[in-house]
């Protein structure tokens, strides 16, 4: 039985991955529920825009053309004079973004920074598991909400649930795995968003649809927070805490050196220029992201409200998506292993570049070409999360690392999560495509723009750093006899240089 169980062993840092990924999964499921329920959360407890819309679900082209009709009317009398009319909630308007975005990042980014510096101080696991069980808690409660300020509370501690995830999870799988698998372990935790998206879509669609036991939309919050509570209860009981170990740069230096180097101040790394450019570009990047994952199931029912994209959506994102952020992660690990952390970078700036054209396509196509070109720009697009936390661990000090990515998200998360609602003024002044166009597919654009100049910041790769240390080697050579015999005896010219950048 030992022999059995020291290979199991062996498997538990991928049980944990498997954990921690699930409550990241179940955390983006409850997150982003309510772009999919909005509406009928919207007509049930009453908030947003009122506008005329078609009573029953258009399912070919004449019914469209009569849902076009009540599109068209702009006031109350006439749309009940209108076929098949109703003058109702939509679930768009100044109050659904604030429920979807503002709301949920202010709570989240100020918890961010405050469990980031637990995480650095104290066990993380245990702190993990109470973020879990903190979301199924509010999930469930938001599932019983009857008013919107109700809804508008339990958004800000379900926030501060999700807010350590991502810092202590990033921290934990960063100790338990090594740097040639880290990008893509980065990139299968980081799944847990596009899964959690994914979900959204079919639970928040067809579970409401369902109205089972007549509770409607409530259901699918319900199915949510349960699952949230079982994995928040396995996390305590199965996990445990992993000791905390140098990587990335602070390791290579420490090899270079043979000592120690002393950790840096959390405000000393922010102040760098790479860190400053990283967070502007991820920034705009995550703008992009949350205006398509807040409004993109409202607007395909807009604009094709003829056809049901429900499952097309939950494939583009849960598998399309899934399938480029690991791809992602295993290309940046091959090209680090020679190129070093800026490779990475080049990885992310290339990537939203070939992403950028496509997204425009999901937006102005038909509904064929748009979830064909939808499907090419996630794959692309998607590989960024994973490599983006896999550059951030390694370019920080262990001793701050979870404080740090709390400051980060803090940052990303305050722009990329509060420019969304500029959409709002922008659709009613122009369109719901134009709008989109401007705040997803354009950010895709800028983003990879300063992804290349943050790639441009990052240093030396390890081959230019490899053959200078390589050319100092050499010049030692002209030491003493005595020295060199030295070396013979216990190691071979260079190794430690060599050795150095093979971690």
């Amino acid at each position: 039985m030992i022999p059995v169980l020291q290979k199991l062993s062996g498997l538990y840092v991928w049980y944990a991955l498997v954990v921690l990924t699930l409550g990241y999964l179940t955390a983006e499921l409850g997150h982003f529920l309510i772009g999919v329920t909005s509406k009928a959360t919207a007509v049930d407890i009453h908030y947003g825009d009122i506008a005329c819309q078609w009573l029953p679900p258009p399912h070919t082209e004449y019914q469209k053309e009569l849902s076009d009709a009540c599109t068209a009317a702009l006031d109350k009398i006439t749309c009940e004079n209108t076929t098949q009319c109703e003058w109702n909630y939509n679930g768009l308007g100044y109050d659904y973004q604030v429920l979807a975005g503002p709301s949920f990042i202010a709570v989240y980014t100020i918890a961010g920074i405050f469990l980031g510096v637990a995480a650095d101080k104290y066990k993380r696991v245990p702190m993990v598991a109470t973020c879990i069980l903190i979301i199924g808690v509010s999930c469930l409660l938001i599932g019983a909400s009857t008013e919107y300020w109700q809804l508008l509370v339990l958004r800000m501690v379900f926030a501060a649930g999700e807010a350590g995830l991502n810092p202590m999870s990033t921290g934990i799988l960063s100790d338990l795995f090594p740097e040639h698998l880290r990008g893509l372990v980065m990139s299968l935790f980081n799944w847990g968003i596009y899964g959690g998206i994914g979900l959204s879509f079919p639970v928040g669609r067809y579970i409401t649809e369902l109205n089972a036991w007549g509770l409607g939309w409530r259901v699918a919050y319900y199915f949510s927070g349960i699952i949230a509570l079982i994995v928040g209860v396995l996390a305590a009981i199965s996990l445990k805490e992993p000791e905390r170990t140098a990587i990335g740069e602070e390791t290579e230096e420490q090899q270079d050196t043979g000592a120690k180097k002393e950790s840096d101040s959390t405000w000393k790394i922010m102040l760098q220029p790479r860190f400053i450019m990283l967070c502007i570009a991820a920034s705009i990047r995550h703008t992009g992201g949350l205006c398509f994952a807040y409004n993109c199931d409202l607007f395909y029912r807009d604009i094709f409200p003829h056809l049901d994209l429900g499952g097309w959506l939950f494939f583009v994102t849960f598998v399309v998506g899934g399938v480029g952020v690991i791809v992602g992660g295993i290309v940046s690990d091959k090209i680090v292993a020679k190129m070093g952390i800026k490779s990475r970078a080049a990885v992310l700036a290339i990537s939203q570049l070939i992403a950028t054209p496509f997204a425009f396509g999901s937006i102005y196509m038909g509904p064929v070409g748009a979830m064909i070109t939808l499907a090419i720009s996630y794959l692309f697009a998607e590989m960024w999360f994973g490599i983006l936390f896999a550059i951030l661990v390694e370019i920080v000090p262990v001793s701050v690392r979870s404080t740090t990515v709390g400051v980060f998200l803090f940052i990303m998360n305050n722009i990329g999560g509060n420019l969304p609602i500029l959409m709002e003024p922008v659709r009613k002044a122009t369109s719901f495509r134009d709008s989109l166009a401007i705040f997803y597919a354009g950010a895709y654009l800028i983003s990879s723009v300063l992804f290349a100049i943050t790639m441009m910041m990052m240093g030396k790769t390890k081959k230019e750093t490899k053959n200078a240390a390589n050319v100092e080697g050499v010049a030692n050579e002209g030491f003493t006899s005595l020295e060199n015999i030295s070396r013979t005896n216990s190691q071979p010219a260079n190794s430690r240089t060599i050795e150095s950048h093979h971690l």
